[in-house]
């Protein structure tokens, strides 16, 4: 039996997680944490808010899946890597805020950080078990969002409704948005240089509207894996929940005979300027990754309650990136001050506005 804690259960993630944990007999829910709704009874220890570590070491599960919202799970990952405990990491905000810091906590710990964004988990498929010698460069998938083929001067009036309308997944409304700005595959993109140890020259962004094909790998004879499925995520919440194991789940096989269409586009960087300030920010290295984090955190929240419009969100990022110091951080105290600046020059700026 695996003793599963599961961080962020009221989510999107949170809820599908806890249908494959109900379908399968040898996995157990130990603990369970949302963001503030209560939960009593939904497993044997439960909280709302608070410290989500306490949780942890009063629950000693076998695997944490980490689906809390942003850098507010930083803690709970590290937690579990520190431990050797595994994780199941939708959290990904924390691995870009924190990916030095996050990778040296698992080579203490021993544990395995498996991750659960349908890409990571996809590509990971792809690599496990290959030299890095042997990859010539990792593909990562986006949708397009909702505003894909607009120009900025059609994007000057949209609405957070209009935003949440992503045309082929289903998730909360943080990723969402960031799915339309195209920051979420920046986000994707420092992830998976930290997750799988590849340079960002390595690592590609192209747009492939129906969400069939979540990640390509290129080998160095010319050979291309890829990782296919419809857009579900309990597929890779099952993924991480029972590796190495490959359970069954309610998903149907791909209709190939049915007809299929792949198309594959370059991303609009001009006029979804986040993924290459992202990109620009992972290669910065330091604390700039948190700082891109924490900027975007305000700047969507502003949006979603009306008080930034659609496209302001790449300008105030732009802007507290450039007022970051991005200097490395050398414990968790250095990334919450890194975290809170970069806050709250989005903040001043929010007011001025």
């Amino acid at each position: 039996m695996k003793r599963i804690a599961l961080l962020g259960a009221t989510g999107s993630i949170g809820r599908q997680a806890l249908e494959i944990i109900e379908a399968h007999p040898a996995l157990e829910l130990c603990a369970a944490a949302s963001g503030s709704q209560p939960i009593d009874g939904l497993a044997p220890i439960t909280q709302a808010g608070g410290d989500l570590t306490e949780l942890l070491e009063r629950a000693e599960p076998d695997l944490v899946l980490n689906a809390v919202i942003g850098f507010a799970g930083l803690p709970a990952t590290l937690w579990a890597l520190e431990r050797g405990v595994d994780l199941a990491l939708a959290n990904k905000e924390s691995l870009v805020a924190a990916g030095e810091l996050a990778l040296a906590a698992q080579r203490r710990g021993g544990g395995r950080l498996i991750p659960v964004d349908s890409e990571h988990s996809g590509a990971l498929q792809c690599l496990e078990g290959r030299p890095a010698a042997q990859v010539h460069s990792l593909v990562l998938t986006a949708s397009g969002g909702p505003f894909r083929g607009r120009v900025r001067e059609e994007l000057e009036d949209v609405t957070p409704s209009a935003a949440l309308a992503h045309p082929t997944w289903n998730m909360g409304p943080k990723i969402t948005v960031d799915s339309a700005t195209l920051a979420n595959k920046g986000l994707e993109l420092i992830e998976a240089h930290f997750l799988f140890s590849l340079p960002y020259e390595q690592i590609e962004v192209v747009v492939h509207p129906t969400s069939v094909v979540h990640a390509l790998v290129r080998f160095r004879d010319g050979a291309t894996l890829a990782h296919l499925g419809y857009p579900d995520m309990r597929v890779p919440i099952s993924y991480a929940l029972t590796y190495p194991e490959r359970s069954v789940t309610p998903i149907r096989p791909l209709d190939l005979a049915g007809g299929m269409t792949l198309e594959f586009g370059p991303p609009d960087v001009e006029t979804f300027p986040l993924l290459a300030y992202a990109r620009s920010a992972g290669e910065r290295g330091g604390t700039y990754p948190c700082a891109f984090n924490a900027a975007n955190e305000v700047a969507v929240a502003a949006f979603l309650a009306g008080r930034l419009p659609f496209l302001g969100i790449a300008d105030v990022v732009a802007e507290a990136l450039a007022a970051a110091d991005g200097s490395a951080a050398r414990d968790l105290d250095d990334l919450v001050a890194a975290d809170e600046e970069a806050r709250r020059h989005v903040e001043e700026t929010l007011k001025v506005a």
